[in-house]
């Protein structure tokens, strides 16, 4: 029985991974949606390529383009904004929604999608940081099915299936260390946006690549396997292991440690979450264990990455402080990439942004969107002032706030 697909983010990495996969396999996966953000030129491959019925673009303006580009042989729709992302989560003929959309703008869609019934392949891990408990417990009101396709998380999901929930100890996400994991800290002051792009193992977006090298990511995955897998903070573990061949682990009470390993391309576990319980006979590279390197595991150097102290700090407090360290720290990223600030900054943006926040406890979806909204308002602020200080100072670091020394 074939399984019908929106995908949410189908130009990005994770999109184009996904209509890999989608290719390698026709008669078990048809596509019915995709979202994409500007990319119009790729989107109109997609749509020439996979037929689906309904299209969302970023604005008016790129879907009349897109209309125009595909001519009148194609006989679907083409929608734009939030609610064309929501119109493609939400189709009728979908039965499986691939979160893949980049940052918080992937929240309101994947709601929307888990209260329409349909079944998520979640690679948006912004929806639990920002909102794990309102996401989860819709999940279990719908009775919908929700599979991480993170390489970590993915990971440990299938390394639960090892043993009982109750019998966990502990569990154990890696972290590549991303392209400066071994650079001296003082040097990390200008490096540029190319050198942190350069990803030593994944392909990945912009933004994400980013969040490896201050890892960020991994902070924001803590929190999520927080939420899906319903551990307690104190039980997640991060280490780093450059050879991204083992993709987490979980350790049992026993002192079993289970991990899944395999080569670092996100089609394997894309293909897992889509295809569970089976597992799908992908055309990739094979890890060939006798011609790998060795294997190394080390502790994280919180003064090198403050942005992983950060999440673990945010994800303690709970409340609107996860949303707002990643609300701040979509704006902090974004100044990085345009030079506005230097990427020790980037934590610095998060953490002054933090301080600035007033706690709140999370009522509904308009709780989470509205921390969301005033944390990029401060952040944007913040970056101002950062820029102004650095002028002012003729380039001298910042002093850290109080919070990163703790």
């Amino acid at each position: 029985m074939s399984k019908t697909l929106s995908i949410l983010g189908s130009t990005g990495s994770i999109g184009t991974s996904t209509l890999d996969v989608v290719r390698q396999f026709p008669g078990r996966f048809q596509v019915a949606g995709l979202a994409a953000g500007t990319n119009v030129t790729l989107l109109r491959d997609q749509v020439e390529a996979f037929a689906p019925q309904l299209v969302s673009v970023a604005t008016a303006e790129l879907a009349a383009k897109l209309v125009a580009m595909l001519g009148s042989s194609w006989k679907g729709k083409v929608v734009h904004g939030r609610d064309g992302n929501i119109m493609v989560a939400c189709l009728a003929d979908t039965d499986t929604v691939v979160s893949a959309i980049v940052g918080a703008a992937g929240l309101l869609p994947t709601l929307r999608a888990i209260e329409a019934g349909k079944n998520i392949g979640l690679a948006n891990k912004e929806t639990l940081v920002m909102a794990g408990d309102l996401i989860m417990a819709a999940v279990k009101k719908h009775g919908v099915t929700m599979l991480p396709i993170d390489s970590e998380h993915n990971a440990i999901f299938q390394a639960l299936d090892a043993g009982r929930r109750q019998d966990v100890y502990k569990i154990i996400l890696t972290a590549s260390g991303g392209p400066f994991r071994d650079k001296p800290e003082k040097e990390l002051w200008a490096v540029t946006p190319a050198e942190a792009l350069n990803h030593p193992n994944w392909s990945m977006g912009r933004k994400i690549s980013i969040d490896s090298a201050t890892l960020m990511n991994k902070g924001l995955e803590v929190i999520e396997a927080k939420y899906l897998f319903d551990v307690e903070l104190e039980d997640i573990e991060v280490v780093i292991h450059p050879q991204s061949i083992v993709h987490s682990m979980v350790e049992y009470i026993d002192g079993s440690i289970i991990s899944q390993m395999g080569v670092p391309d996100m089609r394997i576990p894309i293909a897992y979450a889509l295809a569970h319980p089976r597992r799908l006979r992908i055309q990739l590279p094979r890890l060939g264990l006798t011609n790998s390197v060795p294997l190394t595991f080390n502790a994280p150097d919180f003064k090198r990455f403050p942005a992983l102290k950060l999440a673990y700090q945010a994800c303690k407090r709970g409340g609107t402080l996860p949303a707002v360290l990643n609300g701040a720290n979509e704006i902090a990223v974004e100044a990085f990439l345009d030079e506005k600030i230097r990427f020790p900054e980037i934590a610095l943006v998060v953490a002054e942004t933090l301080e600035r926040h007033k706690h709140q406890e999370i009522q509904d979806i308009d709780t989470v969107l509205a921390a969301d909204l005033s944390a990029r308002m401060q952040a944007e602020s913040v970056v101002e002032a950062f820029m102004m200080r650095r002028k002012q100072q003729q380039g001298e670091e910042i002093a850290v706030p109080e919070q990163l020394k703790k």
